[in-house]
């Protein structure tokens, strides 16, 4: 069974998953801290000193903290507005290299060498 469990493991597809998630873990704390300390107070600024993170009412005996849900949603757009911008890239470079393939290598000496005897032989 362990042996098994790392044939699984060691498969490059969720090498590669665990990865993604690792790099996007790091990726959201970035984007976290840009909206909350770089476009949060901006916008609060155009909104007349606004604090998201503060608004909220009472309902009943329940607090809505509906400013954190504001913020969010600017993260969650920053983040899908990142990943759009990067698979549109990645999209690019690989419609590019279709365009524009890379010409094969030039044969070595040894191969030509080969295919002149190969040819004579024939002949």
């Amino acid at each position: 069974m362990w042996k098994e469990f790392k044939q699984f493991a060691m498969k490059g597809n969720v090498v590669d998953l665990a990865v993604g998630v690792m790099i996007g873990s790091a990726f959201g704390a970035i984007v976290n801290s840009l909206v909350a300390d770089v476009v949060m107070p901006v916008i609060g600024i155009v909104t007349g000193g606004i604090d998201f993170t503060g608004l909220s009412f009472v309902f009943g005996k329940a607090t809505i903290t509906y400013g954190k849900f504001i913020q969010a949603s600017f993260s969650f757009l920053i983040v899908a507005f990142a990943l759009f911008m990067v698979i549109k890239a990645i999209a690019a470079l690989k419609r590019e290299e279709k365009e524009h393939p890379t010409a094969p290598p030039e044969p070595s000496e040894e191969v030509l060498l080969l295919r002149e005897i190969r040819d004579a032989l024939k002949k």
